[in-house]
C-alpha cells in the first residue's frame, strides 16, 4: 500500500472550479491533483495511490458519467464524489448505479464536500486494507492440495473428523493427518484462526 498521504483527484473542465476546490481541499491538508479532462486524469493516475476522485458530470469529450462507468476497466478503484451544476435526478440515479459514493450540486457546500472527500478516503483505506488481508490469505490457501482444501471446507462447515471421513470416503486417521497439515501449512494455532483465514481468502 502506498505510504504517501492520500491524493484527491479533481476532474473538472472549469479552470475556476479546479482552482477554488484545489485551494479548499489543500487548506485541510489534502493533496490535490487536478485535471481538465478524462485523458489527463488517466495519464496521471497512480494505481497505488490512496484517495478519491471528485468528478464533474458534464465535460467536453468523455463525460463524467461515461468515465465513472469506465473506471473499473481502467483499474481505478477510487471512491467517487460526483459534482454537477444541474439537479438532474436521472443523472444522480445513474451516478449511484455506476458506483458513485456521493452526488453534490454546484455551487458546492464546502463543508459537505470536505466531509464527503474525507469519508471517501477513509472508505478507500479500509477497502485497500481488506484487499491486502484477502490477498495474503489467498496466497496461504494456495499452498494446499486439492484434498486438503476439501477437508478444510468441511472443517469450516463444522464437521467432525469422523463426519469428514465419511463424506470423503477416507479413514479418520487420514483426515487427522490432513487436519494437522492444514494447521502447519497455513501457520495457524487454533480452529478459530483456521476458519478466519479461510473466510478472509474466499471473500475476495
Amino acid at each position: 500500500m502506498n505510504q504517501q498521504s492520500p491524493v484527491v483527484y479533481l476532474l473538472d473542465d472549469d479552470d475556476g472550479v479546479r482552482g477554488s476546490l484545489s485551494m479548499l481541499l489543500s487548506s485541510v491538508g489534502l493533496r490535490v491533483q487536478a485535471a481538465a479532462n478524462a485523458e489527463a486524469f488517466i495519464a496521471s493516475f497512480d494505481r497505488d495511490a490512496i484517495g478519491c476522485l471528485i468528478l464533474d458530470i458534464r465535460m467536453p469529450g468523455e463525460s463524467g458519467l461515461q468515465l465513472l462507468e469506465r473506471l473499473p476497466t481502467l483499474g481505478v478503484d477510487l471512491p467517487v464524489v460526483m459534482l454537477t451544476g444541474h439537479g438532474d435526478m436521472a443523472a444522480c440515479r445513474r451516478a449511484f448505479r455506476g458506483g458513485a459514493m456521493e452526488f453534490l450540486t454546484k455551487p458546492v457546500d464546502e463543508d459537505a464536500l470536505i466531509d464527503a472527500v474525507q469519508a471517501a478516503v477513509r472508505t478507500h483505506i479500509a477497502s485497500r486494507e481488506r484487499g491486502a488481508v484477502t490477498r495474503a490469505a489467498q496466497e496461504r490457501l494456495a499452498r494446499l492440495t486439492e484434498r486438503e482444501r476439501e477437508v478444510l471446507v468441511h472443517i469450516v462447515d463444522g464437521l467432525s473428523n469422523k463426519q469428514i471421513a465419511r463424506r470423503l470416503d477416507l479413514s479418520p486417521r487420514t483426515v487427522e493427518t490432513h487436519r494437522a497439515n492444514l494447521f502447519e501449512k497455513l501457520g495457524v494455532d487454533s480452529l478459530a484462526q483456521l476458519v478466519r483465514l479461510y473466510l478472509d481468502g474466499v471473500r475476495g
